[in-house]
Formats: C-alpha cells, sequence, structure tokens
C-alpha cells in the first residue's frame, strides 16, 4: 500500500485549519491504594476472609496473570506469590490470556515480561502452555477447558482485574469468570466463549464458569478494582462457590468508578496511543465510543476518531485500528497481521482489525477527520486529544471549549492553561506536551 505526503490527499488536506488546544483536569475520586500498600492489603484480605485456610502446606498454587496492563500488575502478583509461600505452599504463575501473545507459549510468557513479572521477580516459575484439559459442557453445550499446568495444580487463585466490558453488557463481564473460561480456557477456550458472537457471550461466560467452578479446583479470586485515575482501588477475596454472584456486584461498583471524558461529545477525537496494555481493543470503547459491536454502548460522541501510535508492549497487535476513521502511517507499517488477526478468529468479531483510512502523518490524520466531518465550523471545531483510553485525568481540549470550561459547565474539568497552537516536527509528528507550560491552574 502506497501512501504519500506530497499527493493530492496532502493538497486536499494543507488548508484545514488546526484548532487550538488548552490542557485541561479531570477530576474523579482518587480514593486508591499505594503501591507500598498493595502487599499488606493482599495479605489481609485473603486472612480476614477466610481464604487463607484453603490454602494447605505443600500445596502447589497455580496464581493467574493476564495480558492488561493493569496498575501494579507485578507487585499484585508477587504479592499473592508471597501469601502462598507464607502459608507453606509453592505457588507458580500460569498466563490465563486466551489467544493473546500470538497464541503461543512463548509469546505470552513474553506479554508477561514486558509487565515485569518474570521468574526472578516473582520468586516462583512461570509456566506457559497452550495445551489444555477438557473439563466438560456448559448446560448452553460448550467445552470447558482449562490451562494444563492450572489443571495438574492443587488449587488454582484467580488474580485478575474486575471492570466493565468492551464489546458487550451482562451479568458478568470482565473478571474472575472471564479469566477462568478465556484466560485459563487458552486459544481454545476463548474461541469457545466467543464462538456464538457478542451477543450470547454474557451467557457463555457464566454458564461455561460453572463447570471450571464445578471441578472443585478453583481455590478464590482476588480480583483488583480500579478507579478513575487506572489506580488500585482495592481487593476482595471471593471464594469459589461465590464467585458468579460477588461478581455480578462488583462490576457495578467498577462502573461506578469507570473514568469518562467529561464534555460527553465533540467533533474529532485524537488518540495519541493505543495498545493491548490499554485495552483488548487497544482503546477502551467505554471511554472512547468505539464499539466494535452493538451489544455495548456509552463513551464520548464524535463524528471522527484518529489514532496516532502504537505501544510498545503490543509487540505489533494493532487490533483496534478498525474502530478509528483514520490512523497514521506509523501504526500501519507496525502491524503484526499474525498477533492481531489471531484475536479475530478467536473472538469472532473482526471490525477492530480492518484496516480504516491511512495518513501519512499525525498532522494529516487530525486534518483529515476534521475535513471530513459534516456539519461543522471548522474555526470552531471541538477537538478532544487523550493519550490513551486508560488515562484521561489530563486532557486537551480545542479553544471551542474554552469559556464553558472556565465558567464551570463541566463538573469535574478545570483548565489547566489557554488555548495555543499545536506544535508539530517538519515530519508532521505531533509534539506538543502533555505537561502544562504554567503551573497555576485557570479559574
Amino acid at each position: 500500500m502506497r501512501i504519500r505526503n506530497d499527493g493530492t490527499v496532502s493538497r486536499l488536506l494543507k488548508d484545514v485549519p488546526l484548532p487550538r488546544m488548552f490542557r485541561a483536569a479531570q477530576s474523579f475520586d482518587g480514593t486508591h491504594l499505594e503501591r507500598d500498600q498493595i502487599r499488606q492489603a493482599i495479605f489481609d484480605e485473603i486472612e480476614t476472609s477466610g481464604m487463607g485456610e484453603r490454602i494447605r502446606p505443600g500445596m502447589r498454587i497455580a496464581i493467574t496473570a493476564g495480558s492488561r496492563g493493569i496498575r501494579n500488575v507485578d507487585e499484585i502478583t508477587r504479592s499473592v506469590a508471597a501469601c502462598v509461600r507464607a502459608h507453606g505452599a509453592e505457588p507458580f504463575i500460569v498466563p490465563a490470556m486466551g489467544s493473546h501473545g500470538g497464541a503461543t507459549a512463548q509469546g505470552q510468557k513474553e506479554l508477561l515480561a514486558g509487565y515485569g513479572i518474570t521468574e526472578e521477580a516473582m520468586g516462583c516459575p512461570i509456566l506457559s502452555s497452550m495445551e489444555t484439559v477438557l473439563l466438560g459442557h456448559s448446560e448452553l453445550g460448550k467445552p470447558v477447558y482449562m490451562d494444563k499446568n492450572a489443571w495438574e495444580s492443587d488449587g488454582v487463585i484467580l488474580s485478575c482485574r474486575l471492570k466493565p466490558h468492551n464489546a458487550f453488557r451482562g451479568p458478568v463481564e470482565s473478571g474472575p469468570c472471564k479469566m477462568m473460561t478465556v484466560g485459563l480456557g487458552k486459544q481454545k477456550g476463548a474461541e469457545q466463549v466467543h464462538s456464538d458472537g457478542m451477543d450470547i457471550i454474557s451467557r457463555n461466560i457464566p454458564t461455561m464458569a460453572k463447570v471450571t467452578l464445578g471441578t472443585g479446583k478453583i481455590l478464590f479470586a482476588i480480583p483488583c478494582l480500579e478507579n478513575a485515575y487506572d489506580q488500585t482501588l482495592r481487593f476482595e477475596a471471593i471464594p469459589a462457590e461465590n464467585i458468579i454472584r460477588r461478581e455480578s456486584e462488583l462490576l457495578k461498583v467498577a462502573f461506578a468508578h469507570m473514568p469518562s471524558i467529561l464534555v460527553k461529545e465533540g467533533d474529532v477525537l485524537i488518540v495519541d496511543r493505543i495498545g493491548k496494555n490499554f485495552s483488548g481493543t487497544g482503546v477502551d470503547p467505554n471511554i472512547t465510543g468505539t464499539f466494535s459491536t452493538p451489544y455495548a454502548s456509552g463513551g464520548v460522541q464524535v463524528q471522527r476518531t484518529c489514532f496516532l501510535n502504537l505501544t510498545e508492549e503490543s509487540h505489533g497487535n494493532s487490533l483496534g485500528i478498525g474502530l478509528a476513521s483514520c490512523i497514521t502511517r506509523r501504526i500501519f507499517d507496525r502491524i503484526d497481521a499474525d498477533a492481531m488477526y489471531t484475536n479475530c478468529i478467536t473472538s469472532t468479531v473482526i471490525r477492530s482489525a480492518m484496516v480504516p483510512c491511512v495518513m501519512s502523518t499525525d498532522r494529516e490524520a487530525i486534518q483529515f477527520c476534521l475535513r471530513t466531518c459534516n456539519r461543522i465550523d471548522l474555526n470552531r471545531a471541538r477537538v478532544i486529544r487523550i493519550q490513551n483510553s486508560l488515562h484521561i485525568g489530563q486532557i486537551m481540549l480545542s479553544e471551542a471549549y474554552f469559556e464553558d470550561v472556565k465558567a464551570g459547565r463541566y463538573p469535574g474539568l478545570s483548565a489547566l492553561d489557554a488555548p495555543e497552537d499545536l506544535t508539530f516536527n517538519d515530519e508532521g509528528t505531533l509534539t506538543t506536551p502533555w505537561l502544562p507550560q504554567e503551573k497555576e491552574r485557570i479559574v
């Protein structure tokens, strides 16, 4: 695919005006645990809940670790392993990430290493394999699988994050039940969970989780919840027999702490970076409004969205590009189709892997989105810029929002500086820094 920066497209976009933009802070409930409080919080939760009694001396305990870039995930995993050792048992870590990491044992181990989860750092083995054991069939007829290493353990502890899913709504979404069926199910299990479509997955996950729980192999879950700033909020140890019910209750708590872009709507959304470490689809549609299926909704409402770069942690898996109106050549050149399409084959959701319009530079990607919007005043365009969909405590907004923000018409939103022109280098890469030039907020 030839992507030019000196052709007709560049000529048509050359004079599209770019709005001046200002930095703004979004205020949410900031209650959280500091990193140095995590180990004690996990130990206390496991002990006060009585779950420590389920870890007996000499047991080999499998601890799950997923593919998401969860805040403090290395410290969380290390702390769970330390608690297991404190009870005289032997922990080991199992990558529980379905088909991620290219659906290979080495790829999944490398993903964990990217998050600081290594055997040396954790003080215990990491047993990565794509081999599974068939546990049985759900009441809907779906085969249920479990990672062979986890199955051969004396018990499994589900360590994960609990939060809303990005493509469906149901009584349980992303949490312990999904970790059991998709994560521990490896590629086979993930494929079965998704095989009926995203409108049925909300039934497949809990019914398949019942099969896993029925084996008695799961000891308990200890999911973390996060606040709107992607900080660790709390942990809760849930006995295996209560996981489905309690996860449903905690999902409501997770929704209550989910962040949002407070202006609610605009013309163009700019996302600096996408990646698997931010969301399973590169960006969290609950924030960006770019859903890959019709079975979930929410997020900011805009006409066009552009993605500018892909994280190194994604290892070329550019899943999510199809949710943009356009991407840059920088992202296009880094696409690892094998890694990305493996996800599509497993999930049966293909929209998020479809290649959108590709622009040669950041500048042209933004101009393309503005130029193709309908019924807007280009001189008063409402543009929103975020660093990624996981960290939106600070955003940038175009000048069209400035007076309303100063007037307090968006509760929780405050201007950090005055509007200024966006800056780009000679290659057309956006260089406007995220740190405000002024330390005092504008009031």
